[in-house]
């Protein structure tokens, strides 16, 4: 049986990620921080587990590179789970929603048979990629800060920046070198999608701004709207705070 686009493979697979990520938190609530840290630090090391799996076995390691923000995700995750590093959990609320999204467009993989390798290795570290940074909060092992988000928004368009001009620099290098993938074609890699779009939101960006890179841009002030929202509570306390100082 295939996972599947919108099917009901799909539709429940969406359910129960949500039900493991619950089921986390009442096994930890109440549990020693050490204790808790440990369990989410040891789960948190799945991302990197299917990192190195993508690598080792498609034999294209220039289109298996963790350039993506879920790769990145995973990349960051242990380091804010066993730090409690503010900033860095605070960046993960947005990356995690990285994870959310290719958990609801698993285009890529909905061909993939259910409990296969490859659905294993995707599906459970984007469960958990997503799930461990919302528990760090919900389990009170770190807390919201406003002051969190001009270093997150810097931060990811400084990571997009870059991963850009990675793309930019391995389809000129591919091409220069005819560096063939399986199927005989050039090499061309996407990551971040900053060059082309792959799904309908991204292709409606795409038609706003037809131009590599640059149409992503709307997406930042999404995610402006985005971080308003996750921080809608921390934002209203500090006008408030600064309505009865000015008083």
């Amino acid at each position: 049986m295939t996972w599947g686009f919108l099917s009901t493979a799909h539709i429940l697979s969406l359910v129960i990620g949500i039900l493991i990520v619950l089921v986390l938190y009442f096994l930890l609530r109440g549990r020693s921080k050490r204790l808790t840290i440990a369990v989410l630090g040891i789960l948190s090391f799945s991302g990197i587990a299917a990192l190195i799996y993508n690598l080792v076995s498609w034999g294209a390691p220039l289109e298996y590179l963790p350039l993506h923000l879920c790769s990145l995700n995973a990349l960051v995750l242990p380091a804010a789970v066993f730090t409690r590093n503010k900033i860095l959990n605070n960046l993960l609320l947005l990356w995690s929603f990285g994870a959310l999204f290719a958990l609801l467009v698993n285009v890529s993989v909905a061909e993939t048979t259910l409990f296969s390798p490859v659905f294993c290795f995707y599906y459970f570290p984007h469960v958990l990629e997503f799930g461990i940074p919302i528990l760090m909060f919900a389990l009170k092992l770190v807390r919201k800060d406003i002051r969190c988000i001009a270093p997150t928004l810097v931060i990811t368009w400084v990571v997009y920046t870059l991963i850009h001009l990675i793309n930019v620099w391995i389809n000129s290098y591919t091409a220069a070198h005819s560096i063939l993938d399986s199927a005989g074609n050039v090499v061309r890699v996407n990551y971040m999608f900053s060059i082309t779009p792959d799904n309908p939101l991204l292709q409606l960006f795409y038609k706003l701004i037809p131009h590599p890179y640059w149409y992503m841009y709307p997406a930042f002030l999404l995610i402006v709207v985005y971080l308003v929202v996750v921080y809608a509570k921390e934002i209203l306390q500090w006008i408030k705070a600064r309505k009865n100082t000015a008083v």
